[in-house]
């Protein structure tokens, strides 16, 4: 996917200004505070997280708090958050990004969440293309890796359909909803 020199680092002019990105049906732009109602919707459903390890968000102030550790986050060229939203809308659907780049190894953790509605209807699949083919045609990436439940099928039905290679499985990895739950490590090198 990526033609880069490997001895180059990240190309940091994706932190000069916010790479917006547009997909057949998405529009992938920069998140911000006006998208706080629509990300505690989806951070305070209990669908929306019954995969991820993290409590259900109980104010739309978290959700500002949330968002403005992103923009640090982005500031600090440690993150990119992107919101998605159907190209005719106006409100966001979901979020994705990396939610932490390693710059040395050229490194990145993708993440991301979708409003219930929208599950089944191809839309992750079409943003995480997007964001993958960004990663390391524009940020010069070298890995991407997923961290994920290994009893989320969807997840890990996407992370294979895009290549990506189950390189760890930490059994009872954290304790999360009273229970130790186990992890699972996917990653994609670029070509």
């Amino acid at each position: 996917m990526s033609n880069a020199d490997p001895h180059q680092s990240i190309n940091l002019s994706c932190f000069n200004h916010f790479p917006v990105l547009k997909t057949k049906r998405l529009t992938l732009r920069q998140v911000n505070f006006s998208d706080a109602g629509r990300i505690f919707d989806m951070r305070a459903n209990a669908r929306t997280n019954q995969f991820i390890p993290r409590p259900e968000m109980e104010s739309v102030e978290s959700a500002k708090a949330l968002l403005d550790a992103v923009e640090n986050g982005y500031q600090n060229k440690n993150m990119i958050a992107w919101a998605g939203l159907l190209r005719d809308q106006k409100e966001i659907i979901g979020t994705c990004g990396f939610n932490g780049i390693n710059h040395q190894n050229r490194r990145a953790e993708i993440g991301g969440e979708l409003l219930v509605d929208y599950w089944g209807k191809n839309i992750a699949l079409e943003a995480v293309e997007t964001i993958i083919g960004y990663g390391f045609a524009g940020m010069n990436l070298h890995t991407i890796e997923a961290k994920v439940n290994p009893e989320n099928r969807g997840a890990i039905a996407l992370l294979n359909h895009f290549g990506f290679v189950r390189e760890g499985y930490f059994k009872d990895y954290g304790f999360f909803q009273n229970r130790f739950q186990d992890l699972a490590v996917y990653t994609l090198f670029a070509h």
